[in-house]
């Protein structure tokens, strides 16, 4: 699998959400997005799941998010994860 990183820790709003946009438009079953923020970011979660892709939020910590996501129904994110 091939992983996308964006780094939203220092990204201003609307930012993160439009490049994890575009990057989840144009994902093939071989990649993942994995997306470090510094909240929950809700609307490209729900976003996500109105795609039918698979979703991974972790809270490492105070204001760390990792957030995987892929449109591979067929791979266990929790083995992409990275904290």
């Amino acid at each position: 699998m091939r992983k996308i990183l964006l780094d939203a820790r220092e990204l201003a709003h609307p930012e993160p959400l439009a490049k994890a946009i575009n990057i989840l438009q144009n994902i093939d079953k071989e990649s993942y997005l994995y997306m470090i923020h510094r909240k929950q970011p809700i609307p490209l979660i729900s976003f996500a799941q109105g795609c039918n892709h698979q979703v991974l939020c972790y809270e490492s910590g105070q204001n760390e998010w990792h957030i995987l996501i892929t449109n591979n129904h067929d791979i266990d994110l929790k083995e992409y994860l990275v904290v």
